[in-house]
C-alpha cells in the first residue's frame, strides 16, 4: 500500500510541470548550418497583428536576452546573419464544467424516496491563453530556416512582475533546442 502511495505521487510531482507548463513546438531547415549564424536584426512580419507597444517592447527584450545567452549578438544594420521577427497573440476560450448527482428526491425503485435522475449544476468561465511565434531567416537568401512557437494559459489578471517571469520561462523553453544539434 505504501509503495502504491509513493508511486502515486512521484508520478503527481513528475507529471504536474507538464499539465502547468506552456505548449512548445518548433522546427528547422536540417540542411542549414546554424553554426554560422553570429548576429541578427529584427524585421516586422507581414500581416503580423501589431501588439501594445509596452508588450512589444518586453517581448523583443526577452528574446535579446535569451539569443544574447546563445551567443547571437543583436545588430542593426542589414549585414547580419538573420532576420528575426515575432507574432503575439491572446486567444480566448471558454470552458463549461458540469457536475450531475445522479439521484435525486422522490418516487424510486421499490416505493422508495430515491431514484435516478438528480440535480445537475454547470458554470462557465472564459480562459486566456498567449501565444508567441518567433521565426528566424537566413539573411543571404531570406529562407525560413527556423521556426518556433509557445503557448500557455495565462491570467489576465497578473501583476506585470508575474506576466514578465512568465514570459521569461516561455521565452527560455522555447529557444531551449535553439541552435539545433548538428546532426
Amino acid at each position: 500500500m505504501r509503495r502504491l502511495m509513493l508511486c502515486g505521487l512521484v508520478s503527481l510531482v513528475v507529471g504536474l510541470p507538464a499539465l502547468l507548463g506552456q505548449d512548445v513546438r518548433y522546427n528547422f531547415d536540417r540542411k542549414t548550418d546554424f553554426s554560422r549564424f553570429k548576429t541578427y536584426k529584427w524585421i516586422t512580419l507581414k500581416d503580423a497583428a501589431p501588439v501594445d507597444e509596452l508588450i512589444g517592447k518586453q517581448i523583443i527584450n526577452t528574446i535579446d536576452t535569451e539569443l544574447s545567452s546563445k551567443g547571437l549578438k543583436k545588430i542593426t544594420g542589414d549585414d547580419a546573419d538573420l532576420y528575426i521577427g515575432y507574432q503575439a497573440g491572446v486567444d480566448k476560450e471558454r470552458e463549461f464544467t458540469s457536475y450531475s448527482t445522479g439521484w435525486s428526491y422522490g418516487p424510486g425503485w421499490y416505493g422508495g424516496w430515491y431514484g435516478p435522475g438528480g440535480m445537475t449544476t454547470g458554470s462557465t468561465w472564459t480562459i486566456y491563453v498567449g501565444q508567441l511565434a518567433l521565426d528566424m531567416y537566413d539573411s543571404a537568401n531570406h529562407d525560413l530556416v527556423w521556426r518556433g512557437s509557445v503557448s500557455k494559459t495565462i491570467n489576465a489578471k497578473a501583476k506585470p512582475e508575474k506576466q514578465q517571469r512568465n514570459l521569461e520561462k516561455a521565452v527560455a523553453k522555447l529557444l531551449r533546442n535553439y541552435p539545433p544539434s548538428a546532426n
